[in-house]
């Protein structure tokens, strides 16, 4: 699989919802080393965003039907899917919203617009799954975006922009917008600045990276 995205660690962490620990438990354990960069300066790809989530929500102890506690996922599993994660073909984001979903024995299926849920044995989708690109939240109290459609007005696509969240049909980077609005920029001068952007646009790139500011410090939200 071509590596698309480009992610610090703390942007890494705020997209994928799950607290730096997780980033640095992974690429310590090598379980999830970062794609485009393992050096000092490490960088995480879209696909690591997914496997991010899957090794938070695999490794968590569960609760089903009547109380009963499931224990953490065995690690063999984790790296089953964060292997067929690697694996995926990331034009799907290209032609609509994928659903990318995870089971607890580590399978991963596709559900593309086009086609039915799926694995590469042809299997069924089990009832206990996550969709990986949908809305993530941790215990920690992080909330990660939906990975594609954060909101109305914001895409993700990881391989336009290096993965960055930009506002849809355009090459304006939601941080961009963010940094005026950090200096002190009122919405009527920002507005000014782009005046080709809707004003509900500019709306939902400053709250989805407000939350993704909170996200780094989720138990002090």
């Amino acid at each position: 699989m071509e590596i698309s995205g480009a992610y610090s660690a703390d942007r890494a962490a705020a997209l994928s919802g799950v607290p730096k620990s997780t980033l640095h438990y992974g690429a310590r354990k090598e379980y999830l080393v970062p794609a485009v960069s393992a050096e000092r300066v490490k960088l995480w790809s879209y696909a690591d965003l997914l496997g991010l989530r899957v090794i938070y929500w695999l490794r968590q102890r569960k609760k089903v039907d009547g109380g009963v506690e499931i224990p953490p996922t065995r690690m063999s599993a984790v790296r089953q899917a964060l292997s067929q994660l690697r694996k995926l073909d990331l034009t799907v984001f290209e032609s609509g919203r994928p659903t990318v979903l995870v089971d607890r024995a580590g399978s991963v299926f596709l559900n593309v617009p086009s086609g039915p849920v799926h694995s590469a044995e042809g299997q069924g989708v089990l009832d206990d799954v996550i969709d990986l690109v949908a809305p993530f939240s941790s215990h920690e109290g992080g909330k990660g975006p939906d990975l594609s459609s954060p909101a109305e007005f914001i895409r993700i696509l990881p391989r336009k922009l290096s993965g960055s969240p930009h506002i849809v049909d355009t090459r304006i980077e939601t941080l961009a917008l963010y940094a005026l609005d950090r200096r002190g920029f009122s919405m009527d001068r920002i507005s000014s600045l782009y005046p080709a952007l809707e004003r509900r646009a500019i709306d939902d790139a400053l709250r989805i990276e407000h939350q993704l500011a909170r996200n780094l410090h989720p138990l002090a939200a």
